[in-house]
């Protein structure tokens, strides 16, 4: 999740709100690309998980990553919950149950980006392995329960953990125990990102399915291949799900906003303390509904901010767009999606072909889709097409998108490199949580525990 912000510059309009995204605009020269994914740390002795304190523990990680990269420490309170790199150019940030997220640079080509994930992963490993602490990739936890899970002291967590279970059956599921790979896409317009807003909330639950990697709840198949997927159907559909309204004509950033003034707030910071406003909306914030609770009553940029961040749509608006359906996963995952995503989104020709693929689905079509796949993954059926199919032309689309990039390595080889995983998939027609499923019920015996020696990065 994103660092909190505590810009205090006042807030007079909704104007401004719309104003603060627009201003995410920029030429496509400009484009860049920025990968987050978390993965689970665990002790290798045992695969039970890291707890927050001690000698061997996620601060401990993190006080020894600062001292490696030199990063700056982000603080709340006495305790350390990540870190920022001095030129903000990325950062480290734990999630509810210890999950532990790098929120990479904004990159120009999905080389750099794999080369970011490599030394991410060595200097972490450099850290935790002589605490004898690994890390896996998966989109859920296979093994813990919610209670076994700990829990990170970090303010805006505590609010969140008191407030899901009121408005979800599984808000605290995906808290504390599921991971992701987003990508960060940019665009260069309102009516570009409208164009892209829509395109990516119809291809999302291709992205899961693609992606799907958690079959596992407690040691046992819990008879889904994106348990994440399904997490996410009911945690707050206030704040999560697909958002019909950016598949209208007029969808623009003014249109986000008006969705967004209505969602429950989390909280608000003053003077580095963290107030519970789960009882009202940014609209009634903005209408000064904490005058005469709180002194500083009035909305900020910073408040705003930090709301944004409290959002959960399938495809999320910042200043720029978050592709937000896909499980965890292995290192080559990590940079299989913003290649799948960067292909589609970053070259006209391919776009145009990808709202070709996707020109006759509706509004329900793809509501239908994110309900099955979970379950059914790449099985599933859209348009009465086996999403099998469609995820092997979409496929072939990012890769003309990437070639057309012709952004080389070294050895010549373009960003369509990165596809060669989801490219396996294809070939297989089986996602990772169906080899997963198939090494459970075959070599590993009926035990998850394989799962966390063999895929841990």
């Amino acid at each position: 999740m994103a660092r909190d912000t505590s810009d205090a510059t006042p807030i007079t309009d909704t104007a401004e709100l719309a104003a603060y995204l627009e201003a995410g605009c920029k030429p496509e020269a400009d484009f860049r690309i920025g990968t987050e994914h978390e993965k689970f740390p665990f002790f290798k002795a045992d695969n039970s998980p890291v707890p927050y304190e001690g000698e061997r523990s996620i601060s401990a990680i993190l006080q020894g990553m600062k001292a490696k990269l030199g990063w700056d420490a982000i603080m709340d309170g006495e305790n350390i919950i990540g870190l920022a790199e001095p030129a903000g150019m990325g950062a480290i940030s734990l999630e509810p149950g210890g999950q532990f997220e790098l929120s990479g640079a904004p990159l120009q080509t999905l080389h750099e980006t794999c080369r970011e994930s490599n030394r991410h992963l060595a200097v972490l490993r450099s850290v935790a392995e002589p605490m004898g602490i690994g890390f896996l990739g998966v989109g859920g936890s296979p093994k813990w329960t919610l209670a076994e899970t700990p829990r990170m002291p970090k303010s805006r967590y505590g609010i969140m953990s008191n407030y899901m279970p009121k408005v979800g059956s599984q808000g605290l599921d995906m808290m504390y125990r599921t991971c992701t790979i987003q990508v960060n896409i940019d665009f260069s317009s309102e009516a570009d990102m409208r164009r892209k807003m829509a395109l990516s909330q119809k291809l999302q639950p291709l992205a899961t399915a693609l992606f799907a990697s958690s079959p596992f709840t407690e040691g046992k198949p819990n008879g889904l291949l994106s348990w994440r997927g399904d997490i996410w159907r009911d945690t707050d559909n206030n704040r999560a799900g697909l958002l019909d309204c950016a598949f209208e004509p007029g969808f623009g950033f003014e249109r986000y906003v008006e969705w967004a003034l209505d969602v429950p707030m989390y909280f608000i910071i003053r003077d580095g303390r963290y107030r519970d406003c789960t009882n009202i909306t940014f609209r009634q914030f903005m209408a000064g509904a904490l005058k005469g609770e709180v002194e500083e009553w009035q909305p900020t940029m910073g408040d705003w901010t930090n709301h944004l961040s409290t959002l959960f749509p399938d495809v999320r608006l910042k200043r720029f767009l978050e592709m937000r359906g896909a499980d965890g996963g292995t290192w080559r995952r990590i940079c299989a999606l913003p290649s799948f995503w960067v292909g589609l989104l970053y070259d006209a020709g391919a776009m145009d072909a990808a709202e070709q693929l996707t020109a006759d689905w509706s509004v329900a079509d793809i509501h239908r889709l994110r309900d099955e796949v979970p379950r059914l993954a790449l099985k599933a059926e859209i348009g009465g097409r086996p999403l099998l199919d469609v995820g092997r032309e979409a496929i072939e689309i990012a890769r003309s998108g990437l070639k057309a990039r012709n952004n080389l390595n070294a050895s010549g080889q373009s960003e369509a490199v990165f596809l060669m995983t989801l490219d396996e998939i294809m070939a297989k027609k089986a996602t990772f949580a169906e080899d997963l499923l198939a090494l459970y019920h075959g070599r590993w015996n009926g035990s998850v525990d394989p799962l966390f020696a063999e895929f841990q990065y």
